[in-house]
């Protein structure tokens, strides 16, 4: 009896050693949980830039902001210690206590500048970050390189870092969001967002921690089926001419229609729609689209006049920079969306529907003062706005 009982107890636990084995297998590991139904694994197969990598003092240095990585047994007032900074600004900026402990690797959004060391840090695994002053231009860069998400998820925060080229955006936690929720709104891999920001091994992230946006190099080869050469696998048909020629055809002449031919009608009666867009602000134009530079056009005007939607669409993201001005991104038909950088006291949400020529918020105050303006599609290919604007 208890040699049985013993020989039962020992073909369980090899039974469950291997599922273990099976559900540990990193090659089929879902980081996403997206399996079964409603399947959209697909959404973050595009690959990323290589996690940055942080220089001999745990400084990762962009243009716009600055993280810093925990040493050992560290806390939020012994990092800004060794930092030099003031430890309440420290913990204010990442909503935590000066007293907190810190988990080593992990990553806090440094409230103001500190000296870099003569190792930068590497920026998407490409080369050094730029230091020292932002020129104002700066801003009206590409404002879609690593987030421009299709369908974002509710309740998604502002991102706290202006949208320079090269540089990836930042997300600021909110309530009840995980990693994988906003890795699916930035259309990236859970286990991305993971390297980049060295999350723990259960993913975890809270309330107010800042995020650094993995930055996407290209999506993922979709492979097309290849073609069947023309006449493999069913007999080549016989041209009909082969065994008799065509019956002769009756031809009528030139303007005579066909009994019972309804009247054509008068196109000019229609009434046409506007195929362009709206000037999303009453200015002039003092910078001009370069697919390089500037994937868009800045327009110079007063500060505080109106930013107005330039086509009917749904808004998608609501975001900020760290001066406080705002970014909006509406999606329209046919799978374009229109970016708005620079804009101040939005009138609008996410998820709200807009109407063409809408008010969205008012130009924010700047030397000069001017709003940035893309349209791009859903691939986050950019086009010449001057094309689409009347």
């Amino acid at each position: 009896m208890a040699r049985a009982t013993r020989l039962r107890a020992g073909l369980l636990l090899s039974a469950g050693a291997l599922a273990l084995s099976g559900c540990i297998n990193t090659g089929a590991l879902d980081w996403d949980l997206r399996q079964g139904a409603g399947d959209t694994s697909n959404a973050a197969l595009q690959a990323t830039a290589a996690a940055p990598q942080p220089d001999a003092n745990g400084i990762i240095s962009y243009p716009d902001y600055q993280m810093a990585t925990a040493r050992r047994g560290e806390t939020v007032a012994s990092m800004a210690g060794r930092l030099g900074m003031n430890p309440e600004e420290l913990a204010r900026t990442n909503a935590l206590r000066a007293t907190d402990p810190l988990r080593e690797g992990e990553m806090l959004l440094l409230p103001k500048r500190v000296a870099a060391s003569p190792q930068p840090a590497v920026i998407g695994g490409t080369g050094p970050a730029s230091g020292g002053g932002i020129d104002i231009t700066s801003i009206a860069t590409t404002a879609l390189d690593s987030a421009a998400p299709a369908k974002p998820a509710a309740g998604t925060s502002p991102a706290a870092s202006k949208p320079i080229s090269g540089q990836p955006l930042t997300h600021r936690v909110a309530r009840g969001e995980t990693a994988f929720t906003i890795a699916r709104t930035y259309n990236v891999s859970a286990k991305a967002l993971a390297d980049w920001n060295q999350l723990g091994p259960d993913m975890a992230v809270r309330e107010g921690q800042t995020l650094i946006i993995p930055i996407a190099t290209a999506p993922a080869p979709n492979p097309e089926p290849v073609p069947t050469p023309p006449g493999v696998g069913s007999p080549t048909p016989e041209p009909p001419s082969a065994k008799k020629p065509l019956p002769d055809e009756k031809t009528e002449p030139a303007g005579t229609k066909p009994k019972g031919t309804p009247p054509s009608p008068d196109l000019g009666a229609a009434k046409s729609t506007p195929s362009k867009m709206a000037m999303p602000a009453s200015g002039k134009i003092i910078r001009g689209y370069d697919p390089k530079k500037n994937q868009g056009i800045d327009i110079a005007a007063p500060a505080g006049s109106p930013v107005v939607a330039a086509e009917a669409g749904t808004v998608t993201v609501i975001s900020s920079d760290t001066t406080g001005k705002g970014i909006v991104i509406i999606r329209h038909a046919g799978d374009l969306l229109t970016v708005y950088v620079g804009v101040t006291g939005m009138t609008v949400k996410k998820g709200d529907a807009v109407k063409r020529g809408q008010a969205i918020g008012k130009v924010a105050a700047g030397d000069p003062a001017f709003v940035h303006f893309e349209v791009r599609n859903t691939s986050k290919q950019s086009f010449d706005p001057v094309g689409y604007l009347q």
